[in-house]
């Protein structure tokens, strides 16, 4: 058993001559959940594209509960384990809320054609979704769109999981509903969680942080040592 379900060091990615990510350092451990914060435009979502495997390191080692993964496709670390829930959702709006569930089942050993069963707790998380299962995903509300991405991620059975502003333009009540499911699956779970969030009270809610500026880690520590004054430099509103 490794001690970390994510190892990032000194990763390097660039689009084109440009230098986006420079020399990051973060690691997380299975049940613990760390947040990016940092400006819009200083690399957070870029890093979690690296991770997934849609953009490549120049340089740098990353490593998912020990194995070294950068050389892998995309569709590899999905199955190895990395669950991702991207900024904007990016569920299929034509496909039924059932339908795009099952699509998470993917990642799992012999995707589809072996993997037809939805996982009740996805459900007890996430109430709406079993009531809407045949409704057209493109026809939820953006909070009940975000959930159903969570849901999603989570089938896969992710022993890391990518969450990239979750909360971005949902009412506050979907906030917290979201906020309650992912301190559930920490409880209960050894899923490692890496947020994107700008929203204060979700923040506080990680373990540790990790501030980005200008595509580098800048500050890093527990949440419990955020200042306002932190915040307020590295939240964007």
């Amino acid at each position: 058993m490794t001690d970390t379900v994510l190892q990032v060091r000194a990763l390097n990615v660039y689009y084109g001559e440009s230098h986006i990510l420079r020399n990051v350092d973060l690691s997380i451990a299975p049940g613990q959940m760390a947040c990016l914060i940092g400006l819009n435009g200083v690399g957070k979502t870029t890093l979690l594209k690296t991770i997934i495997g849609l953009l490549r390191q120049r340089s740098g080692s990353l490593q998912l509960a020990g194995e070294e993964i950068s050389a892998m496709a995309p569709h590899r670390r999905a199955r190895g384990g990395i669950g991702y829930v991207p900024q904007g959702r990016e569920i299929i709006p034509q496909l039924t809320v059932r339908e795009n569930l099952l699509l998470g089942l993917e990642a799992l050993p012999g995707g589809l054609a072996r993997n037809r069963h939805i996982d009740p707790l996805v459900f007890e998380l996430f109430p709406v979704l079993e009531s809407f299962l045949n409704r057209r995903g493109g026809d939820l509300s953006g909070g009940q769109q975000q959930q159903l991405a969570i849901a999603r991620a989570l089938l896969g059975k992710p022993r890391l999981l990518l969450l990239d502003e979750p909360t971005e333009g949902i009412q506050p009540s979907v906030v917290l509903d979201i906020q309650r499911a992912v301190a559930r699956i920490l409880r209960e779970t050894s899923i490692g969680v890496l947020l994107v969030e700008h929203h204060a009270s979700f923040v506080r809610q990680s373990d540790c942080y990790y501030a980005m500026q200008k595509g580098g880690v800048v500050a890093s520590g527990s949440t419990r040592d955020l200042s306002p004054e932190m915040l307020q430099r590295f939240l964007s509103v």
